[in-house]
C-alpha cells in the first residue's frame, strides 16, 4: 500500500499543502496523513503514518524536507521503517524519484539528507552574519510587531463594546495581543 504524508509549516501555506495532496493522490495514495506543524514541533500525523505502515507498505513524501529536517532525524525515520519492511519514496528528487527499497535508494537519501542539512546549515549561517552586518549599520530593526500598529483600531473597537475575543478575531491577532494593548492604554 502507498501511504502518503503531507506537511506544511504554517497555516498559510495551504496552497503548498494542497499540492502536496494532490501529487500523493495522483501516484495512488490509498491513505493520506496530512498536517501543518514545523519540522521542528511534535508530528503526530507523522508518528500515525509510521504506526499505520506495514511490512510492503511504501511511505511517499512530495519531497525530502517534509518528512525531515536534518540528517540523523530522516535516518531515524527510515531505519524506524525499514524494520518494519516499509520503505520511503520521495517523488519529487531533483526532477527524479527516490526510493529507498533499493541500496541506490538508500544511498542516495544518505548522502543527499547529508547535502540537504549542511546547504541549510550554510544558509543559516549566512543569514546570521546578514543581519549582524545589518544591525552594525542601524539597517536591521527585526520583525515590525503587527497588534501595535493596530492599537487605534482595538481601543476603537473596545469602545464600540467588543470584547478582547471578537475584537481578535476581527483584526486578525491574538486575545494576548488585545489585553496588552488596552492595558498599555489604561
Amino acid at each position: 500500500m502507498l501511504i502518503g504524508y503531507a506537511r506544511t509549516s504554517q497555516l498559510h501555506q495551504r496552497a503548498g499543502l494542497e499540492g502536496q495532496i494532490d501529487d500523493l493522490k495522483a501516484i495512488g495514495c490509498e491513505r493520506l496523513f496530512v498536517e501543518q506543524v514545523s519540522a521542528l514541533a511534535h508530528r503526530p500525523e507523522l508518528q500515525n503514518a509510521i504506526g499505520f505502515a506495514r511490512d510492503g507498505d511504501t511511505l511517499v513524501v512530495k519531497r525530502m524536507c517534509r518528512l525531515a529536517r536534518s540528517t540523523v532525524e530522516l535516518l531515524n525515520i527510515v531505519a524506524k521503517l525499514e524494520a518494519k519492511g516499509v520503505g520511503v519514496r520521495v517523488l519529487d528528487f531533483g526532477g527524479g524519484e527516490l526510493d529507498t527499497k533499493s541500496a541506490s535508494g538508500r544511498l542516495l537519501i544518505t548522502v543527499l539528507a547529508a547535502v540537504s542539512e549542511a546547504e541549510r546549515s550554510m544558509m543559516l549561517e549566512r543569514q546570521r552574519v546578514g543581519i549582524a552586518k545589518a544591525k552594525q549599520e542601524g539597517r536591521y530593526k527585526g520583525r515590525v510587531p503587527t497588534a501595535r500598529r493596530k492599537a487605534s483600531q482595538v481601543k476603537e473597537l473596545r469602545r464600540s463594546g467588543l470584547g478582547a475575543t471578537q475584537i481578535a478575531s476581527q483584526l486578525g491577532i491574538s486575545r494576548a495581543s488585545v489585553y496588552r494593548i488596552l492595558a498599555e492604554a489604561a
